[in-house]
């Protein structure tokens, strides 16, 4: 954090100092709101929460360094008294960005963002100091806490924005004001919340709509591929830029295609001229998400090649996305359980499928261990059966839906599509998967690992890379 004396901390926040010995002292760290996390000279904010309380956490968090407390209530410890913590980080955020000359980019979409903003990081890092959120900070303590992290010297902060209802991108835009923000899609991820992809498109449109006017720098990057996120070039004062593989978009891919172990290859166009790209990343699905990162790198002066270099060498950052890791004994493991909705579940079963080709070379088969895509409302039965299907077409060797009422959902659009016997299984639990799979594994074989966040099948991959110990599954 750029440095504040807790004196202008507590009139930016509108707060009451207790227990400060010296108004004058600088917060130079970040804002954390895990005590485990506090740096000398950062600030602890303390939260509430349902199940544990961070004012409790208050003296430690003091004893590791912090130089004062955020929080609801005197803690016996030098704290900022404020009304609500949350609104105390946003104000705090928004102050902070104002006094810094850093470029703000702010992203949104229904899938694929976090990936997309690892990749933004990456490649804006090599023009200058970059600040990006770890994982998926996206609401509003994760985004605050993140523009928080900026010091004098970032160039560009890089920053997620999430959304479960119309107006919550809008709060965030005016937190920490981008100059350049990015849509990537609008998809079905819960829709069942928003009620429609009219909702959600609405809702991720915000984005676009609080960027300043063209003459003043703001450009929105949008998804030339996505109508409803192309039609928000009517909804922003800003210039914009579209990727994509149209063939109007600025920014595009051609020759797109799969290696034999699944990476996204292609010839990267700009405006100022293209260049071959083969990712580190698996899963044809990052072919939009590296164009939207090149989109970004491209209007901030990253010479083409350049460009196509740092995509190439961009690694996953976040866990649980597409995390592919070969055990010693020949089966490799795709942990791409972090979360799902439609979109990101066929792209994953697309990009197993690519890998299998390389499995039945070496005698392997593919294996789609799925679980429960949340918050789809109405439309819930109709897209687990169509991931069922899709499973069947694909021709991946084995499906094993884990859970209760979606998984069989799952199994019964497999069973539609004609796959029969053996080769889709419902089981009720993490642990039935871990034995079905341990008796069944054979080296060659590559397994897919993916489902809502509620259903933790990260816990499936962990257990298969663990080894042969014992099944701790629910």
């Amino acid at each position: 954090m750029i440095p504040l004396s807790l004196a202008e901390i507590t009139a930016l926040v509108g707060g009451r100092q207790h227990d400060i010995p010296d108004p004058d002292a600088l917060a130079t760290g970040p804002v954390v709101y895990d005590s485990r996390e506090v740096v000398p000279g950062g600030l602890f904010a303390a939260f509430a929460g349902e199940h544990v309380d961070g004012h409790d956490y208050a003296e430690r968090a003091i004893e590791a360094g912090a130089v004062a407390v955020l929080a609801t209530r005197p803690v016996g410890v030098p704290a900022i008294v404020v009304p609500d913590v949350v609104a105390a980080l946003g104000a705090l955020a928004r102050a902070v960005v104002e006094r810094l000359g850093a470029t703000v980019v702010g992203l949104t979409g229904s899938a694929g963002k976090t990936s997309t903003k690892d990749l933004i990081g990456q490649l804006l890092g090599r023009l200058g100091p970059t600040v990006c959120p770890a994982g998926n900070l996206n609401n509003e303590i994760g985004l605050p806490v993140t523009a928080l992290r900026a010091t004098e010297d970032t160039r560009h902060l890089v920053l997620e924005m999430g959304a479960r209802g119309v107006g919550h991108i809008r709060y965030l835009a005016e937190l920490t004001p981008p100059r350049i923000g990015l849509v990537l899609n609008v998809g079905t991820a819960h829709i069942g919340e928003f009620g429609g992809r009219e909702r959600i498109a609405l809702a991720k449109g915000e984005l676009v709509e609080a960027l300043p006017a063209a003459a003043e720098g703001g450009v929105a990057v949008l998804n030339a591929d996505d109508p409803l996120v192309r039609a928000m070039t009517a909804r922003t004062k800003a210039r914009t830029v579209l990727f994509g593989e149209a063939a109007d978009a600025d920014v595009r891919a051609a020759d797109v295609r799969l290696t034999p172990a699944g990476q996204p290859a292609f010839t990267l166009h700009t405006p100022t001229g293209c260049a071959d790209v083969t990712m580190r990343l698996y899963g044809e699905h990052h072919v939009s998400n590296a164009l939207a990162a090149a989109a970004v790198a491209h209007e901030l002066g990253m010479p083409v090649q350049e460009i196509a270099t740092a995509l190439s060498e961009a690694g996953q950052l976040s866990r649980w996305r597409m995390e592919v890791t070969e055990r010693a004994d020949g089966v490799t493991i795709v942990n791409d359980a972090y979360n799902a909705n439609p979109e990101s579940m066929k792209a994953a079963l697309r990009a197993l499928a690519a890998m299998g080709e390389t499995a039945r070379a070496r005698g392997g088969r593919t294996w789609a261990v799925l679980g429960q895509m949340a918050e789809l409302g109405e439309e819930s039965l109709a897209e687990h059966d169509a991931v069922g299907r899709l499973a069947v077409r694909l021709n991946v060797s084995k499906l094993v839906a884990v859970g209760d009422r979606e998984a069989a959902w799952l199994c019964m659009g497999a069973y539609n599509e004609g796959s029969w016997g053996e080769e889709s299984v419902h089981v009720s639990d993490v642990r039935a998967a871990v034995d079905l799979l341990r008796s069944e594994l054979r080296p060659g074989d590559v397994v897919l690992v993916k489902g809502s966040r509620s259903v933790g099948l990260e816990r499936v991959a962990e257990q298969l890379l663990a080894g042969e110990g014992e099944v701790t599954g629910r």
